[in-house]
This record gives C-alpha cells, sequence and structure tokens, in this order.
C-alpha cells in the first residue's frame, strides 16, 4: 500500500465518522453485512478478529469495491499477517504493541493502536503515528479524557471506542482531536448472526444521518 493509498484509508475512516466494529460468527453473513453497511451510507467494517470465521469475512467483505474493510482485535504479529492476507486494508489494537505497529508498517498497512495515557500515546508518535484508538473510552473519561488530552497532544487525533452510542455520539464527534468513533450498536451482534440486514442497513442509515451533522474536514 502506498503512502497515497494510506492516506485515502485515513481520508475514508474521518469522512465517514463512524467504524462498525463487528464480530462475525458465520461467515456466510460477510458480504450481506457488508452489502448493508454500503446501503445504509457507512461502508466501512473493523472486522475483530475474536472468531474463527473472521479471516475468511474479512477476504469476502474486501472483495466489495465499495467497502473499507479492516481488521479489528488484533493482539499479535501472526494476526497482522493474516489480516493483511486476508486483504484488510487496516489494523486496529485494543492496545499499545510496538511489534503489532511495526508489523502492520511492514505490510504498509495503517494501523491503529489503543492509547489512553500519555506514554503509549508519546509511543505511538515515536513510531511515526498520528492517529490511535481510545478504549475503552467510557472506562478512560470519555469526551472529558480527550479535551484534557489535545491540549499536549494537538497532533493527534482519536478512535474512540467502547461505550459510544447514539446518545453520546455527538459528545465524542463534536471534539476536534476525534477522526471518527467505532461501535457496535449499528451491527447489533443477533443481527448479524441472523443475517437482519435489513435492521443493520436501517441502523447504519440512522447513525449516518446523525453523524453528518458533526462532518469532519479531511
Amino acid at each position: 500500500m502506498k503512502r497515497k493509498e494510506r492516506g485515502a484509508v485515513l481520508s475514508e475512516l474521518s469522512g465517514s465518522r463512524i467504524v462498525p466494529v463487528v464480530v462475525i460468527n458465520n461467515v456466510d453473513r460477510a458480504v450481506g453485512l457488508g452489502q448493508a453497511l454500503v446501503a445504509g451510507g457507512i461502508p466501512v467494517a473493523e472486522v475483530t478478529l475474536r472468531t474463527e470465521a473472521a479471516p475468511e469475512a474479512i477476504r469476502r467483505m474486501a472483495a466489495n469495491p465499495d467497502l473499507l474493510v479492516g481488521a479489528g482485535t488484533v493482539l499479535n504479529v501472526a494476526q497482522v499477517d493474516k489480516a493483511a492476507e486476508a486483504g484488510a486494508r487496516f489494523i486496529v489494537s485494543p492496545g499499545f504493541s510496538a511489534d503489532v505497529v511495526r508489523r502492520a508498517q511492514q505490510h504498509d498497512l495503517p494501523v491503529f493502536p489503543g492509547a489512553v495515557t500519555p506514554t503509549e500515546i508519546m509511543a505511538a508518535l515515536d513510531l511515526g503515528l498520528t492517529t490511535v484508538k481510545f478504549f475503552p473510552a467510557n472506562v478512560y473519561g470519555g469526551p472529558a479524557a480527550l479535551r484534557a488530552l489535545g491540549a499536549p497532544f494537538g497532533q493527534v487525533q482519536f478512535i474512540p471506542t467502547g461505550g459510544v452510542s447514539a446518545a453520546n455520539l455527538g459528545e465524542y464527534l463534536s471534539l476536534p482531536n476525534v477522526a471518527s468513533v467505532g461501535g457496535s450498536w449499528m451491527v447489533p451482534a443477533d443481527a448479524v448472526d441472523a443475517g437482519d440486514t435489513a435492521t443493520i442497513e436501517r441502523l447504519c442509515r440512522e447513525a449516518a444521518t446523525a453523524s453528518s451533522t458533526y462532518a469532519k474536514a479531511v
């Protein structure tokens, strides 16, 4: 992935304002899920590597040219390799691992490690990163913490995930240092498991409409 493509991925994530965090148990649900995300106006998916179906789900969803697919819950170097081979276009980790970041960079993939303390954020900056995941956002201070971190780390953009919902979406997206948010309220597990694409499309459309109020210039 060339620098231009990495920039395009960052622009798409920031432009969408919402990154659906998806758990897929049945790979046969992957294609329909991706189509529902696109139809609902949020053409992005962070497919978590929490299930055996995840790598193949990434592969099938990545075949959709209108969908930006990444891998989430990436905990080690081997999972970075597996996600890259499956066609993931970005990597997300719940915490900070220099090894994971470096391997993603070797694959030339944008990587967003979890970083919630000044020390972790500085470690991410040392590896050339300026956008990180903030997880779990509701535990580590939410919008108030992000406002405080914005003072010493004005060059850093955050993707808060964990406890973000339709109810508090605006609190996060109104912050200048929030690139986008991650969440699963528009891709509930029961709807994904049941292949209920109509519900997923409706929830995505509602979330996209709400987030459009807080459109971010990219």
